[in-house]
């Protein structure tokens, strides 16, 4: 009999999703950076202010935007995290205290997924023999013991994520040639979103032309309001 083919371009597991789950969250937390600033630098010029208070203005912003990302994604990862720990200590003591019935929902689960009652009973007895709680929070619950949400890490990669994405807008006002400043954020700005949506896509698998689309035509719109109401007012 040959051995099973292993397709290496299909990777398996938590840690990928894990991976992909922190990736999609930074490229959020750019584009987060890049809308918000862009359109408070577009209000203020409209307001006909100068050059370095224009500047000044996108820097406390991007500061601003980035506590308040940080502190966001911390408390939002925190209460995450514990009702993680909340199932995870709960699923360990059913498991000791219950370990028969535990063993029925886990045939349960097996054989809801098309295996044979025998086979599915055969299997969570070998389960129930190594690692159940692992396999039990895995099928059951989604979780992984070992990589539980950390509130730390989130909230640091969305700070960094915030200013990466801010810098784009405030470089671009920073260089741009004396009364352009209008024109040069906004094409720096729609191209980052449209770079933006097309990596989501790409991590998503989801259509890259609607995602890009989306993502250029919702900031467009943002910055002219923006921008018309900082003229409109000031």
């Amino acid at each position: 009999m040959s051995a099973p083919i292993r397709h290496r371009d299909e990777p398996h597991g938590t840690g990928h999703h894990a991976r992909l789950n922190w990736l999609r969250a930074g490229v959020l937390g750019a584009n987060d950076g890049i809308v918000s600033i862009a359109a408070l630098l577009l209000g203020v010029i409209a307001t006909g202010m100068g050059e370095g208070a224009i500047f000044l203005a996108g820097v406390a912003s991007t500061i601003a935007g980035a506590v308040s990302m940080a502190l966001g994604e911390y408390v939002s990862v925190s209460a995450q995290r514990d009702t993680e720990k909340k199932l995870l200590a709960l699923e360990r003591r059913e498991l000791a205290e219950q370990p028969e019935e535990e063993r029925q929902e886990l045939v349960g689960i097996l054989t809801g997924y098309g295996i044979s009652p025998e086979t599915a009973d055969q299997a969570a007895r070998e389960i129930g023999q190594k690692d159940p709680l692992a396999a039990h929070l895995q099928l059951e619950l989604g979780m992984d013991s070992e990589e539980l949400t950390s509130p730390v890490a989130a909230a640091v990669s969305s700070a960094i994520s915030f200013v990466l994405g801010a810098l784009l807008p405030l470089l671009s006002v920073f260089f741009a040639p004396a009364g352009s400043a209008v024109v040069v954020v906004t094409v720096v700005t729609l191209v980052a979103l449209a770079l933006t949506g097309f990596i989501s896509a790409v991590l998503s698998g989801t259509s890259r032309m609607r995602s890009c689309a989306r993502l250029v035509l919702g900031g467009a719109l943002g910055l002219a309001i923006t921008y018309g109401v900082g003229s409109l007012f000031g």
